[in-house]
């Protein structure tokens, strides 16, 4: 019987010859990720374990950035705690300010992660790798301490789910778009530990951003993994970033997989999830007047490049709406100096927006952007759940950032073409 893509890379780093969905395996692992709110927790599960050192100092990344610049004392004694772990330990890749990033843009600028990978990381939103080719994918505390002190971790090998995307998407519809289509269609829970991998010719249309955002958000249809096949477009992300090697994985022709669904890129609509689940979405013509509060455009989804430039693209020469709350948020230092180089910052003041260091403030309601009650906001982000940005009684609606920066000059939920 045939392996998917993730089937796989699993396998291989579990040194057999093949696996099948359901099987329990143990696999070598190329990077362990922990932030400042999980690597507490797993440094002080590792001192339970009465560990000396880490498996490998070059293969654990340590990144403060949900709280970074620290918001309080509680945030301080977090981050304290992971800078002194990464010194005692001499972690080679311990990002934090001066030289950060929101975790998930970060580390394949870097070049840390490559094809072939297997990647765990204390955080939810770790499948992005999976944009590269590679299995990465999220866990608690607790396995990232027997991470960094074996290198190793169990796994549950995943059944899959196929998308076929086709066609080529039009201007204002990003790889956002395409996911919250997805989670739409399937459900929060339709692909629970399943893998989400994505084939076809549509491909070649979305850029390495559209599908960082996608493998990003598998995890809100409850996947375990999303993985994208390794095109030109990856190989040349991963040379200009990266000088690991990197292996290439392709799916079997006859991998079976749970169910196959084909998307034409072409008919997806700008798509808006409504509160207060991912799964609540409508299209832009299905909407009615909506008035909104704050406009959010950042995060782990939506904080590259490709995404603040379709901001400025919208917010030239337009200013935003009369007690509106525009904040933007570059995901790292270099797309933040990008930005900035390119004039992208300069646009974002001029037409009243806010532009802040890289962190992940206000997507969980950290800082930065907190939500009073009855308040509503347009977030880039990738979670409307109840209180997810604030009061219990505001709502989140996501969307991507060309109807975020839309919605932030007109005051209510609205397209580009409408401006």
């Amino acid at each position: 019987m045939g392996m998917t893509m993730t089937q796989k890379i699993l396998a291989a780093h579990a040194g057999l010859d093949s696996v099948e969905a359901g099987q329990l395996i143990e696999a070598d692992l190329d990077l362990v990720l922990g932030n400042d709110i999980t690597s507490p927790v797993a440094i002080k599960e590792m001192e339970k374990m009465k560990v000396e050192g880490v498996f490998d100092k070059d293969k654990i990344a340590l990144v403060p950035d949900h709280f970074v610049p620290n918001k309080d004392i509680k945030s301080a004694e977090h981050c304290k705690c992971v800078r002194e772990f990464a010194r005692r330990n001499e972690i080679t890749n311990y990002f934090e300010v001066g030289e950060m990033g929101i975790e998930h843009a970060l580390l394949p600028e870097k070049g840390l992660t490559v094809a072939g990978d297997v990647i765990i990381g204390a955080d939810s939103h770790t499948c992005t790798y999976g944009a590269l080719g590679a299995f990465s994918t999220g866990v608690g505390s607790t396995d990232m301490a027997a991470g960094m002190a074996t290198g190793k971790a169990w796994f549950k090998v995943p059944s899959a789910l196929k998308f076929n995307l086709t066609g080529k998407p039009s201007k204002w519809v990003s790889g956002k778009d395409v996911i919250l289509h997805i989670i739409g269609m399937i459900g929060v829970d339709g692909a629970l530990y399943k893998s989400l991998e994505f084939t076809g010719d549509g491909i070649q249309h979305l850029s390495m951003d559209d599908r960082f955002t996608i493998a990003n958000m598998a995890i809100e249809a409850g996947a375990k993994n999303g993985i994208f096949p390794v095109d030109d477009a990856a190989v040349a992300y991963m040379k200009e970033h990266s000088s690991r090697p990197y292996k290439i994985y392709e799916a079997d022709a006859d991998a079976v997989y749970d169910e196959e669904y084909t998307i034409d890129l072409a008919s997806l609509k700008s798509t808006v999830a409504f509160p207060h689940l991912p799964e609540n979405t409508h299209t832009l013509d299905e909407i009615d007047e909506i008035a909104i509060d704050q406009v959010v455009i950042g995060s782990c989804t939506n904080g590259r490049l490709d995404d603040l430039r379709t901001a400025a693209e919208v917010l030239k020469g337009r200013h935003v709406a009369k007690g509106m709350r525009c904040i933007i948020i570059p995901a790292t230092q270099k797309i933040y100096m990008d930005a900035m180089e390119e004039g992208l910052l300069k646009t974002f003041i001029e037409a009243g927006a806010v532009v802040s260091t890289p962190t992940c403030g206000p997507c969980l309601g950290g800082y930065m952007g907190i939500l009073a009650e009855g308040e509503r906001c347009v977030s880039t982000t990738n979670r409307n759940f109840v209180g997810r940005m604030g009061h219990v009684k505001s709502e989140i609606y996501l969307a991507s950032p060309a109807v975020a920066a839309a919605s932030a000059v007109t005051g209510k939920i609205s397209g580009p073409e409408e401006l």
